[in-house]
Formats: structure tokens, sequence, C-alpha cells
């Protein structure tokens, strides 16, 4: 088994085509199809299903998937750990986000980083279903570091590292009989209707466990993708919502009003329990920039 027979592996597995996947590793397409038959003729089993439309991983292919990507992270930091002159971490990164995280300056804190670690490719990868999404993709090895709005419990055999915390507000039409109190609790919300977003998102997640704590279950009529378009369906009446103070954006018609409960929203950091040298400095480098001194488990 050589190395570049994984590379093409993997380069295809997260393309879902081989031909995105020879422009990636710079080879012709008939190089790539031919170095992912091989692999398969030596490990007796087929890694993808092709078909005309459509390219995708075989059981097979997913289970070694995570593996592949092992092997190539350590092939990095082999030739990292010899390399003459100064040590220079080395390898591919893929980084889960979600969206609203544009308050951490992102893209600054990012150029940042590759400016001292110019030898790490950096890919960001999104998740539809949010933290909970983003958890199980760098558990089944699809990403390596990833952003989470949940709590260290909630992402069992995984590092995680604390960057930040938050309370919560709610977030209510300007016209609400609560709109100017100095602060709200979950029961006062008992009976509104909630716009939040959708199931797994991690702030949706600890905001249910707070109405939980105080034995209340609001109604979540309207589901919304993005956080930060929460207050705009406030204030278009369609109820009230909860969203960590760091997240709120304001919008005319809706007002925020600090929510009196113990759970906080906490932004994090998650990797597999021995992450690879480029994943490390990563994670390294956004402590360093956002966050607190870490806290893996």
């Amino acid at each position: 088994m050589e190395t570049r027979q994984l590379e093409y592996f993997v380069a295809v597995a997260e393309e879902l085509s081989f031909t995105r996947a020879a422009a990636r590793v710079f080879a012709v397409q008939s190089s790539v199809s031919a170095g992912v038959r091989a692999l398969e003729a030596e490990l007796g089993a087929r890694l993808f299903e092709r078909t005309k439309r459509a390219v995708t991983l075989t059981s097979q292919g997913e289970a070694l998937l995570p593996r592949a990507r092992a092997v190539l992270d350590a092939v990095d930091e082999a030739r990292a750990a010899v390399a003459p002159g100064p040590h220079l971490v080395r390898g591919t990164v893929r980084l889960g986000v979600f969206t609203n995280l544009g308050y951490l300056g992102l893209p600054r804190v990012l150029a940042a980083f590759r400016e001292r670690h110019p030898g790490v490719e950096l890919r960001l990868t999104p998740s539809p279903a949010g933290s909970t999404g983003l958890g199980e993709d760098v558990r089944r090895g699809v990403v390596d570091v990833a952003f989470t709005g949940l709590d260290p419990q909630d992402h069992p055999g995984l590092r995680y590292t604390r960057l930040t915390s938050a309370t919560f507000v709610a977030v209510l039409p300007a016209g609400h009989a609560l709109a100017g109190a100095a602060s709200v609790t979950p029961g006062d919300l008992a009976d509104e209707r909630v716009v939040t977003t959708p199931r797994g998102f991690g702030n949706r997640v600890v905001a249910e466990r707070a109405f939980a704590h105080a034995g209340v279950a609001p109604r979540a009529d309207t589901e919304v993708a993005d956080v930060g378009d929460l207050p705009a369906f406030v204030a278009a009446g369609f109820g009230v919502a909860v969203v960590p103070a760091d997240m709120y954006e304001p919008s005319d018609g809706a007002v925020a009003v600090p929510l009196d409960a113990p759970e906080t929203w906490s932004l994090g950091l998650v990797t597999r329990p021995h992450p690879s040298a480029a994943a490390a400095a990563l994670v390294a480098g956004l402590v360093h920039a956002l966050g607190s001194a870490p806290t893996p488990r």
C-alpha cells in the first residue's frame, strides 16, 4: 500500500469526484483512477460506488477514510520531525465551522495562523446539523477540529477545549409586555411561541436545558438556520427567541432582555483524543487568539 494511493483515495472521498480529486492532487484523472483501483485490489474491497452521475463511498470506504487520514497525518509528522532547519508543522487541517462566528473575527485569526504556519493547509467545512453534526464529523474523521456550542459531556470520547462563555438573552418584540424588564426567567416565556434554530444546534440544546430546568417546555413553532436571523423573525411577529448574548444581532422591532437562568452557552473546540501536530497547532492558535487556557478532557 502506497501513501500516494491513500492520498488519491482521500481526495476522491472528500471531493466525490475523480475529476476534482485529480486537479487537487495535481495528477491526471487516469492516474487517480488507477491508484484507487490498485488500492481496492490490495484491500479486496470496493471503496466507491461509481455511476455516470455520482461517486459515493461504500461502507468499506467509510471505514477506511478516517484511518487513511490518520496514516497521511502520521506521514506528514514524520517528514516534519526529520526536516532540516527549524521545526515546521505541515499537513492539512479540516476545520468545522457554523454560522454566526463573525464576531470572532475568524478570517483575521486564521490569516495570522497561516502566517505562523505556512506549511499547514486549512479547509473550512460547515455542517447543516450544527454543533451536534460537527462533533460527529470529528468522530468520523470528516474534520480534524470543529467549533462547538455544546458542553464537554455532549462530546464523549473527544478532546474539548473551551474558548469563551456567554449568558443568554431573551429576544422579544419591542411591544412585548416584558420588553422593558430588567430580566426575564424561562418561566416567564412558558406560554410563548418560540423561534429557534434546528435540532442539534448548540444554542438550542443549551437553551432547551434552561427551560427544562425551570420545568417548562415552550412551543418551538419556527426553525431558522441562522442564529443571526432570529431577531428579525421575532420583530416580524413569529414569537420570541433565546440566544447567546455574544450572538445577538440587533434588529428594529426587537429587544434583548437578559435571561435569568443558571445555564450559559460555551464556545469550544473539539478534536479526536490524539490530534495531528497541525490540528493541535490550530487549536493552540485559536485558544491564543480567542479564548482562555485549554481544558482538555
